[in-house]
């Protein structure tokens, strides 16, 4: 696999799920308040996809798009392949890829859990698994998972999803002791309920929900932190309480 050789203070995040909601403010924050930087766009929807990208590249950016199902070994394959050649290692690797279904635990089809478990889970694995290497060879990385409160306190009718968020948080803590002292910094990020598509038809006021682009903030504000300071963990919630 040819790797593209990086300029020195060159920066490249890459972005999974970034067609939408949090991924996509995360994208544009991202490309607002770090100048240069190099965007690896990845979704399934290019649609989507290609309309953030546009947004980013006028915010200063340096975007690219990359259609991938991160739940699917070989596209991760590929995806990895791609970003190598066009941008070198990443920097900045954020797990946002997931998928929302709710149903009592008793009526929770296994397709329907295997499909909210890989999109949620198996996803941020093997797109961790695929670019971890190249930041333990240069000895410097931010690893961010985008856990939920889903993944701290379990509800009902959310067999499904809060396993998949329960696991996110055991592949960042173990990740995390792994990493310790190597230059590679895990975050586990847990939002309550912010604002995108899925919330548009709930009934639910937009004043008790959070906006994307604050949890975007949160990523931004800790990458940013001296290289001597991790935050393992970062919890957010809507300040009127959980929905």
């Amino acid at each position: 696999m040819r790797t593209r050789t990086k300029k020195q203070n060159e920066v490249t995040v890459l972005i999974t799920g970034a067609s939408q909601g949090i991924g996509a403010a995360i994208a544009k924050v991202f490309a607002k308040e770090i100048r240069g930087v190099k965007l690896a766009l990845v979704a399934r929807n290019e649609k989507n996809l290609r309309a953030v990208a546009r947004a980013c590249t006028k915010l200063g950016a340096k975007a690219e798009v990359f259609l991938a199902d991160v739940a699917n070994a070989a596209s991760v394959e590929l995806l990895a392949v791609a970003v190598n050649e066009r941008f070198g290692a990443v920097d900045v690797l954020i797990n946002n890829a997931g998928v929302f279904e709710a149903a009592p635990f008793a009526e929770t089809t296994i397709d329907q859990f295997d499909r909210v478990v890989a999109a949620n889970l198996r996803s941020a694995f093997l797109v961790t698994q695929a670019f971890l290497p190249a930041m333990q060879k240069q000895k410097r990385g931010d690893v961010f998972f985008m856990s939920s409160i889903a993944g701290l306190s379990a509800y009902p009718n959310g067999a499904a999803y809060c396993a998949a968020k329960f696991g996110v948080n055991g592949l960042a803590k173990v990740l995390r002791a792994e990493a310790k002292g190597r230059g590679v910094r895990v975050c586990c990020v847990y939002p309550g309920a912010t604002w995108s598509p899925s919330w548009e038809k709930s009934g639910v006021p937009a004043e008790r929900i959070m906006p994307a682009e604050d949890v975007a903030r949160a990523f931004l504000d800790v990458y940013r932190l001296s290289r001597r300071t991790v935050v393992e963990e970062i919890v957010l919630r809507p300040e009127q309480g959980d929905v």
